[in-house]
């Protein structure tokens, strides 16, 4: 503060108290006690420098309002709660106007859907899950006349956790091979790895050149990919390809087989049993298990046959499996998620390159 005259440069010294009132002005030798309006204002906007451009809560302007009926004065009521008088000022006076101290919002882009219509597209989405965005907002304007887009119906949606994702395939299952599957997962729940590695899984399948795009989503929430009503049933591949069967044991694999014609009876006593299967039962021994996907071949005599003059034991799981989904992942994911085969020689080559 500068003080013009006769007199010099002034030092303010206030003392550390929260509600200075009072200072002092030193000239000369001479100390002179001063009450200036101009001090307390310049204290009181030190102290709302870090307020500004803050909204008060609906607590602090009852207080403000409080302490205004009270007789205090605005400048007074500044100093103490650390407020602009100007702010304080604007508060009073809409009380005075219409008795409310509640802010009020902007309400900026007005809401194109009720919350009446943000339900209608939730349940519709969880109603008919492979329905599309465009479908939801057709069918919101054909029920309700409100014409919304694309984007409009993904923000509603995700809103309440529903996102567009893929479904999860899955075999086609009876009752009774849930029941089965049910059982058997009970009954080697505490196997040790140790049992495991006697244990090969094998399995057989199908690459065709017509798969599935899988460019279909669906509406879910987090959380629920493995839900009955977020999955989609596929069967095999069909069209032209090449037949592929592998296995795999704890800590190694066998040599992935491919081949053009159909798997019959003969060639998988032949071929996959002769060449594969007798290597790894002469290497593990008594306690060696086999696992089929219970494909029909597997099931002729001359396979049953072979297994038993070789001293193989099937393991139980003929009723239960209808494909071991984990190693057809494994068989073919690798290669077919990198490249497009666009001719069936071009499918056998990559596939095997991409399992090596």
């Amino acid at each position: 503060m500068q003080i013009t005259g006769n007199h010099q440069m002034a030092r303010i010294v206030h003392h550390n108290d929260e509600s200075v009132r009072e200072g002092y002005i030193r000239n000369g030798g001479k100390e002179v006690k001063l009450f200036t309006s101009t001090l307390k204002a310049f204290q009181c906007n030190n102290r709302i420098v870090m307020a500004q451009r803050k909204h008060l809560d609906d607590f602090l302007r009852g207080r403000i309002i409080g302490r205004l009926e009270c007789g205090r004065t605005q400048l007074e009521v500044s100093e103490e709660l650390g407020i602009a008088q100007s702010v304080i000022s604007r508060l009073w006076q809409r009380f005075q106007d219409d008795g409310n101290v509640s802010r009020c919002y902007s309400t900026g882009r007005p809401r194109v859907t009720t919350p009446n219509e943000d339900r209608y597209l939730a349940v519709t989405a969880k109603r008919n899950r492979r329905s599309t965005a465009s479908d939801l907002s057709r069918q919101l304007s054909s029920a309700t006349g409100t014409t919304v887009s694309r984007q409009t119906v993904y923000r509603r949606l995700g809103h309440i956790g529903l996102y567009a994702r893929r479904p999860v395939r899955c075999v086609p299952l009876t009752a009774t091979h849930c029941r089965l599957r049910l059982a058997w997962s009970r009954e080697h729940a505490l196997w040790t790895p140790q049992q495991w590695s006697c244990v090969m899984f094998s399995d057989e399948s199908r690459f065709s050149l017509q798969s599935d795009s899988r460019r279909t989503f669906i509406w879910r929430a987090p959380g629920t990919r493995y839900h009955q009503e977020n999955t989609i049933e596929r069967h095999r591949y069909g069209g032209a390809g090449w037949l592929v069967w592998g296995g795999i044991i704890l800590g190694s694999r066998t040599d992935l087989h491919v081949q053009s014609v159909t798997m019959t009876g003969h060639i998988y006593r032949d071929v996959i049993l002769e060449q594969h299967l007798r290597l790894f039962r002469g290497a593990m021994g008594a306690e060696f298990l086999f696992m089929d996907d219970n494909a029909r071949p597997h099931r002729a005599n001359i396979v049953d046959e072979c297994l038993q003059s070789e001293d193989i034991t099937p393991y139980g799981l003929a009723s239960i499996l209808t494909g071991l989904e984990s190693n057809r992942a494994c068989v073919g994911y690798t290669w077919l998620t990198n490249c497009s085969p666009s001719t069936p020689s071009h499918l056998s080559t990559g596939t095997s390159e991409g399992i090596a």
